[in-house]
C-alpha cells in the first residue's frame, strides 16, 4: 500500500509539472440531455356534455388541463417541454383536427415535425360530481349537471380522472402510460363553489391555472388529478430514448444577415438548432477511377435556425461571415 501511495503521489506531481490534471474517466462524459416532449391538448369528448353542464357552456377542458400539466412538468425539470406556440403552429400547418387529439399516429407525425423525442396525448374520462342525495343515502357516479356547476339540492364531491400516453414519434408506439384521479376534499351544491365567484371562462376556453378555479370544488379535484398524472409521467422518463438526428444540407441563399438552408422540419431541423458551415476548397480524385475520394474544406462559421418550415430554414450567424450559396452545413441535433 505504501508503494502504491508513493506511485500515485509521483503521478500527481508529474501531472502538475506537465500542466494537466488527472480526471476520472466518467467525469469526461457529456451529460445526457433531458427528453424533449410536446403535450397535445387532451381529448374530452366523453365528458363534454357533463363539463358543459358544469360551466354552462362548452369549455375546452382538455386545453385547460394540459396547461396545468405542462406547468407541473416544467417545474419538475425531468422533461424539456416544447412551447405551445411552436406546437400550435405545426398543428395549423398540418390542418390538425381536434378529433385527432388522442390518435397516436397523427400525434407522432406532429412530434416528428417538431423534432421532439416523444409526444404526450391524453383523454379526460371523468369530470363531474359524485352526488349524495340528502335523505336517500345513494351514490350516483353518473352525475348530470343542471348548469353553472349546480347540483340541485345535493351535496357533491367533484371527481376528475385523466389518462395519458407517451408516444414514440418514429414508430407511434406507446412507451408509457400514466393515470391521474382526483377528488375534492369538500362537498358542495355547486362544483364551481369555493372559488370566490370564479368566472375565468368564456369563448370556449378557461384559465385553469387561475387560483380562483383551483379553489373551486371541481378545480381542487382537477389539481389533484393533474398532480398524480404528472408524477406518473415523470416516473416514465427512463423509458424515453433520446433521439440523435444528423442533419446535412447546403446554403441555398444569403440575403443580408439571413442564411437560408435547403433543409427544414422534414429533415429534423427545429428553431434553435446550430449548424457548422464549411466550404469545400479542394476535391481529391482517385487517379485511376477519377472518382472523388476526399474533399478538403475550411470552416466558415456557425449559424442558428430562427425560422423553420418543412423544406427550409432561415438562420442567422453565430460566428463567422462571408457565407455563400453552396456552402455545406451539418449538425447533430439532440
Amino acid at each position: 500500500m505504501k508503494i502504491l501511495r508513493i506511485a500515485l503521489s509521483a503521478m500527481a506531481g508529474l501531472a502538475l509539472l506537465l500542466g494537466f490534471a488527472i480526471v476520472p474517466a466518467h467525469s469526461q462524459d457529456a451529460p445526457k440531455r433531458r427528453p424533449r416532449v410536446a403535450v397535445m391538448d387532451f381529448d374530452y369528448a366523453t365528458v363534454q356534455t357533463v363539463s358543459a353542464s358544469v360551466f354552462g357552456t362548452n369549455i375546452d377542458i382538455g386545453k385547460g388541463i394540459v396547461d396545468m400539466l405542462v406547468t407541473d412538468l416544467v417545474k419538475d425539470g425531468s422533461y424539456s417541454v416544447i412551447e405551445r406556440k411552436a406546437l400550435d403552429k405545426i398543428m395549423a400547418e398540418q390542418n390538425f383536427s381536434n378529433s385527432s387529439r388522442a390518435d397516436a399516429t397523427s400525434a407522432a407525425r406532429i412530434g416528428k415535425l417538431l423534432g421532439v423525442d416523444a409526444i404526450i396525448v391524453g383523454s379526460i374520462t371523468e369530470f363531474g360530481g359524485e352526488t349524495k342525495k340528502t335523505g336517500l343515502g345513494g351514490i350516483g357516479g353518473n352525475w348530470h349537471g343542471v348548469g353553472l356547476g349546480n347540483v340541485g339540492h345535493s351535496n357533491s364531491k367533484a371527481n376528475v380522472a385523466i389518462t395519458a400516453r407517451i408516444i414514440n414519434v418514429d414508430t407511434a408506439e406507446i412507451m408509457g402510460v400514466a393515470d391521474g384521479k382526483g377528488q375534492s376534499s369538500r362537498s358542495s351544491t355547486n362544483l364551481l363553489g369555493g372559488g370566490g365567484n370564479w368566472n375565468g371562462f368564456g369563448a370556449g376556453s378557461a384559465d385553469f391555472s387561475n387560483s380562483g378555479f383551483q379553489q373551486t370544488i371541481i378545480g381542487e379535484a382537477t389539481r389533484n388529478a393533474v398532480d398524480q398524472l404528472s408524477t406518473g409521467l415523470v416516473a416514465d422518463v427512463p423509458k424515453i430514448g433520446v433521439r440523435t438526428i444528423t442533419v446535412e444540407g447546403l446554403v441555398a441563399d444569403v440575403e443580408g444577415n439571413q442564411i437560408i438552408l435547403n433543409v427544414g422540419a422534414k429533415a429534423g431541423v427545429k428553431v434553435g438548432d446550430q449548424f457548422n458551415v464549411e466550404r469545400v476548397t479542394k476535391e481529391i480524385k482517385d487517379p485511376t477511377t477519377h472518382e472523388v475520394i476526399r474533399r478538403l474544406a475550411t470552416t466558415v462559421g456557425v449559424v442558428k435556425a430562427t425560422d423553420v418550415d418543412d423544406a427550409s430554414a432561415v438562420c442567422t450567424a453565430v460566428s463567422g461571415s462571408g457565407f455563400k450559396t453552396g456552402d455545406k452545413v451539418k449538425t447533430v441535433t439532440q
